[in-house]
């Protein structure tokens, strides 16, 4: 996928995680759902919560606090999960990520988001396509294609198959 020219506007969808805001682009979001019933898979990544049935699909749910290294997601009126389609080098996953609270879509041009920091941290910052700033605070803006290894997809795919 290109990456967006500073003249070019995206619509990113806005949400929360441990008082964080981040981003990911709207055309990777297929649907947001409140907080179901999440069935528990055995032999599971920490971070992978369970599947849920949407509509007769197994669909994969990822704790992005876990992922994040952050506490656990704790269910509250404002929890959902927002189903996104992940393009792997193999095949497109629907997997499902809890936030706390969705926030708005909005748009943002290409020349107002920044490199992600790389300054002095140990964090792997490849999955953030840059930080952007939306009034008069910065968002995380998720490269949503990159936030999961290939070895945590084989997991996740797997653990659909197995749930189905």
């Amino acid at each position: 996928m290109a990456h967006a020219d500073a003249t070019e506007t995206q619509q990113y969808l806005t949400f929360t995680l441990a008082g964080e805001v981040f981003a990911v682009d709207v055309a990777k979001v297929r649907e947001i759902l409140e907080w179901s019933s999440i069935t528990k898979v055995p032999q599971t990544p920490g971070f992978m919560r369970g599947v849920i049935n949407l509509r007769g699909s197994v669909v994969p749910v990822i704790d992005l606090r876990q992922k994040f290294g952050m506490p656990e997601t704790e269910r509250s009126i404002d929890t959902c999960i927002i189903v996104v389609e992940v393009e792997t080098a193999m095949e497109t996953l629907v997997l499902g990520m809890l936030a706390d609270s969705v926030q708005e879509v909005f748009e943002l041009e290409g020349g107002n988001i920044e490199p992600a920091p790389r300054i002095g941290t140990k964090l792997d910052t490849s999955f953030l396509k840059g930080m952007g700033k939306h009034g008069d605070a910065f968002l995380m803006i998720l490269d949503i294609d990159r936030v999961f290894g290939e070895d945590d997809l084989a997991g996740l795919a797997a653990a659909g198959e197995a749930a189905a």
